[in-house]
């Protein structure tokens, strides 16, 4: 017998099945996946979300990036820290010092990226461990000089404003390391890692997940422990994690702060609302064993994330340009900004097209726009207008966005 009104409604883990015979807008027979209003899921009674470890990196990225402007340190103990060993005393965080975790350990690891591509992947490592020897080496022994070009120093924003250290080619290498650690870790591990098929359907974890059966000693399946390490990485430091969008952007330096800068821009807004709902859905799918919705969801975050980079390296772009074209050149101030650029282009190389499974750009195409940006004698003390608006145009162009919405 065909019923065509009647709904029967499942409570599973906190997520709501809703199941019919045939409609006009679902697959017969399949029952429609809705997700829960906010990021909790549950089994007998506890919660099976879990990203620790998420939350411990972002930690760690923190004191990092904030260490390089610490002249008194050496590259030993910055170097220590990006590659933290468990128990070693490098953090202020006893809790952070005891892990096992290590924030150079998951920089360009993600499986599907760089699991076949082990030259990329010890290249940008080695990019990283670079910006930390100069900053040391160049920028550290500079701290009280004044920057000029082809001198690594300091300068003063204008009206007394933040001062900016620099290296002799006036980029802000704790900048330049912060903004791309965005890419290289976060934007990496969540979109090529914990969102692919690789990762979450490995071995036997469609099996398990299919009969609820939970990790040795755990309450959540694998695959969705899989996917709330991708959330963890947007949402790890959140005061309240199960609701990140009431303090988005508030949370860490990294990739929630960046999303609730885009968020924050009336040319964008809504976006921090799709890549919440797309994790809580693709999470409650996970719930119901149903992973053609899962992976239609991990490609909304993929899209929003990869959104999200491009539209804050063509900001800083266009803000750098604006500085540099104005009547009086606020140089700090400038630098800053492309600084930041810089890191927002290298993160593009992680960022991930659902409709190639490949970056937006290439790892050679990014290097093209920074030898752009730092290709002169003097890197950014050479740098034209007429450039930072070519490479905002080269960006701009593989999205749904103008360089006039990104770069107000």
């Amino acid at each position: 017998m065909k019923i065509n009104s009647l709904l029967r409604i499942i409570c599973i883990s906190g997520v709501l099945v809703l199941g019919s015979c045939s409609s006009d807008d679902d697959t017969p027979g399949v029952p429609q996946v809705v997700a829960p209003d906010t990021y909790v899921f549950e089994r007998n009674g506890e919660s099976t979300v879990s990203f620790s470890g998420q939350t411990t990196r972002i930690a760690m990225s923190e004191e990092i990036v904030s260490a390089l402007k610490d002249n008194t340190l050496t590259e030993v103990s910055l170097d220590a820290m990006f590659a933290h060993v468990e128990g070693a005393n490098d953090f202020s965080d006893a809790d952070l010092n005891s892990s096992d975790k290590s924030v150079r350990s998951k920089t360009a690891a993600s499986r599907d990226y760089f699991s076949a591509n082990t030259t990329d992947a010890t290249a940008i490592k080695e990019e990283f461990d670079g910006w930390i020897k100069s900053q040391v080496d160049d920028v550290f022994p500079n701290w009280g000089t004044t920057a000029i070009a082809g001198t690594a120093g300091v300068i003063q924003e204008a009206g007394g404003g933040s001062e900016r250290y620099v290296n002799a080619k006036g980029l802000e290498l704790n900048q330049a390391f912060a903004k791309s650690l965005i890419g290289a870790l976060m934007t990496d591990q969540a979109l090529n890692n914990y969102l692919g098929t690789a990762v979450l359907n490995e071995a036997d974890n469609i099996d398990n997940n299919d009969n609820d059966v939970v990790a040795d000693g755990k309450n959540y399946t694998t695959m969705e422990h899989k996917w709330d390490e991708a959330y963890g990485y947007l949402y790890g430091a959140s005061v309240n994690s199960a609701t990140p969008n009431a303090t988005i952007g508030d949370d860490d330096s990294f990739l929630n702060k960046y999303i609730g800068r885009v968020e924050g821009d009336t040319d964008f807004t809504g976006i921090a609302a799709d890549i919440y709902n797309a994790f809580k859905l693709g999470r409650a799918a996970i719930v119901a064993k149903q992973y053609d919705v899962r992976d239609a969801q991990a490609a909304i975050i993929r899209t929003k994330i990869s959104q999200v980079i491009a539209v804050r390296a063509v900001f800083y772009l266009q803000q750098g340009k604006n500085g540099l074209e104005a009547s009086t050149i606020d140089y700090a101030s400038a630098f800053h900004d492309l600084s930041e650029g810089y890191g927002f282009i290298y993160s593009l190389q992680f960022t991930r097209n659902p409709d190639t499974n490949a970056p937006y750009f290439t790892r050679t195409e990014v290097q093209g726009f920074i030898d752009q940006l730092m290709g002169g004698a003097n890197g950014l003390w050479d740098v034209e207008p007429a450039t930072l608006q070519s490479i905002s145009d080269a960006i701009a162009a593989k999205f749904d966005f103008t360089v006039v919405q990104a770069g107000s």
